[in-house]
Order: C-alpha cells, then structure tokens, then sequence
C-alpha cells in the first residue's frame, strides 16, 4: 500500500471510512467554488470520485490520495495525481491537484501534501513532467502552485464549464534544479 508522510500528514489510499468525511468537504460550496463547474457533491457523488481515484491507482500506480492529519487521523481532504483527459491542451498530461476541508485553509497543508505528491510523481514514480490546472482567478491554489515551482505554460479554456484556466509545468530536470 502506499503511504507518504510528511511532518504533519499521511497522504494514503482511501477506505470505507473515509466517504462521509470527504463527501462533507464536497458539500462545503466554498471549497467546490473553483471545481468543475463550482457545483457540491453528495455522498453517491463522492463515493463515485473515490472508486475512479482508486481505479487510476490500480491503472496507472498513482492517484488521489485521502489526506489525513498524523496527530489526529481526521481526514482533511484528497491531494495526487491524475492523467488530465479533459483538456485538449494537455492530453495525457499527470495533473496534480488537491481539495482540503475549510479548517484546514491557510496552514500550509496543501502545500506540504503537494509538494510531497510531486516529488512522489517525479522521482518514485518515473513521471517526466507534471501540470497543474489552476482556474484564473483561485490566487490560493496559484500560490501553491508557485511554490511547487511550476511555471505558467500557457492558457486555455476547459471545454467542460467554459472557464479560462492556467496550465502550469514543471519535468523532472527543473525540479532538480
């Protein structure tokens, strides 16, 4: 099973327990506002993004994780890895992405379950080059972002919600640089 720990967190595969605490993530509108089309999710909703977060691991040997906090085991959301099929702009690209309760803002939680997710992709899981999607205008995940050190790539328009978003890249050469 794979499990990363950093100083604060666990980032590991999902379980049973773990629906009900993420689909109440899922249903807090501020935290959805710049997912898909801004829309919460329910708990059928939730349990479906679980399994195809877990087919992707058994599929491609990376995914979402479940992030939960080392001290307490409360799972505060998802963070990882996925092959990015909605944008024309960047097919087959491994997108890097996290979703984290409300409480958890501001702590530098994202950006350590990140940051540990990136160096998963790039040096245990031979990825070349990872993307980050950002929609314009989520300045609080353009600051993770930057300081994973990905660089702006190039804009574009997610053909999904019409949304203009960034896609930002970082390969293997730059991050060991």
């Amino acid at each position: 099973m794979t499990e990363i720990r950093t100083p604060r967190l666990l980032l590991r595969r999902w379980t049973d327990d773990d629906l009900v605490p993420l689909s109440e993530i899922n249903a807090d509108p501020d935290v959805m506002r710049w997912i898909g089309d801004g829309s919460t999710r329910g708990l059928d909703a939730t349990a479906e993004d679980i399994e195809r977060w877990e087919e992707e691991w058994d599929d491609e040997g990376f995914g979402i994780f479940a992030v939960e906090l080392l001290g307490s085991g409360e799972l505060i959301g998802a963070v990882g890895l996925s092959v990015c099929e909605y944008l024309p702009d960047a097919p087959g690209d491994i997108e890097i992405t996290w979703r984290l309760g409300r409480p958890f803002w501001g702590q530098g939680y994202a950006s350590e379950a990140a940051h540990a997710t990136l160096e998963f992709a790039l040096q245990d899981r031979g990825v070349d080059r990872v993307v980050a999607v950002n929609r314009v205008g989520n300045t609080d995940s353009e600051n993770v972002i930057r300081k994973l050190g990905l660089v702006a790539d190039r804009a574009t328009t997610d053909p999904r919600h019409g949304h203009a978003v960034q896609i930002h890249v970082i390969d293997l050469t730059e991050y060991e640089a």
